[in-house]
């Protein structure tokens, strides 16, 4: 009932979400057990011929000790230059992140974090007829106010005029403030078109924290290979909910 009357909640606040917010590269840390994170996210990017993205709910939940449960529920939005826009249910993202390294053990903690991207097939531009996997592995170090963290995986999609891709992405961060930590990050992805091309980007990010159980995330980069046919630029931003 409490998770209930929060998400309802949530739903309030929100404005018309592969990633460890507000960073295209993840991270290994899951929630805290028995603690949901939750964020009320809108991200997208824009390219030549188009501008899409999505609103939505990012949900986490430590199930077990180093073990996080997440599901993340979007509404997504495609604008197209040539032809009509359309707004809708977007594909539904369902993962598991386990830590089975730790930094007090190894020097760093690395997770595995499978998820799959289930389709809701409300509008052809929105998302996939047919359900994707992406394998990834996450690692960080964390001394004094700084934390590196990256890796990558392998995506799985074997719908018509798609490939299997892999994706990987790098982050350096710093707390500036009690309140305040910033970073930076370089991700690559290969093509997940037949016929499509690599992409590589930049993204400058940051974490603000209203409070205890309140944070304020956003993130804007360029893209800066084949750019515009796969990213000018991207951008993220979030209410982050601790309880």
């Amino acid at each position: 009932m409490r998770f209930a009357i929060l998400f309802v909640s949530v739903l309030a606040f929100a404005t018309p979400a592969l990633a460890g917010p507000p960073y295209q590269t993840d991270d290994p840390e899951p929630a805290d057990l028995g603690h949901f994170e939750i964020y009320a996210f809108n991200d997208g990017m824009r390219t030549r011929d188009d501008t899409a993205g999505q609103s939505g709910f990012d949900i986490n939940y430590g199930a077990a000790e180093d073990l996080q449960l997440t599901a993340v529920l979007p509404l997504g939005f495609d604008d197209p230059r040539d032809t009509r826009s359309a707004v809708g249910l977007s594909d539904i993202d369902l993962g598991v992140k386990y830590r089975f390294l730790h930094q007090d053990d190894t020097g760093w903690d690395v997770s595995f974090f499978p998820q799959a991207d289930l389709p809701t097939r409300s509008h052809a531009a929105l998302g996939e007829d047919h359900a994707s996997f992406f394998l990834p592995l996450w690692a960080q170090k964390d001394w004094g106010d700084w934390s590196t963290f990256g890796g990558g995986g392998y995506d799985i999609d074997h719908g018509d005029g798609a490939r299997d891709f892999w994706f990987m992405g790098w982050a350096l961060t710093r707390k500036l403030t009690d309140a305040l930590e910033v970073g930076a990050e370089i991700y690559h992805s290969t093509p997940g078109l037949r016929g499509g091309k690599p992409s590589t980007g930049l993204g400058l990010g940051a974490d603000y924290e209203l409070s205890e159980h309140y944070h304020l995330l956003a993130s804007f980069g360029p893209g800066i290979q084949n750019a515009a046919e796969t990213d000018d630029y991207s951008w993220y931003a979030s209410l982050e909910f601790k309880f």
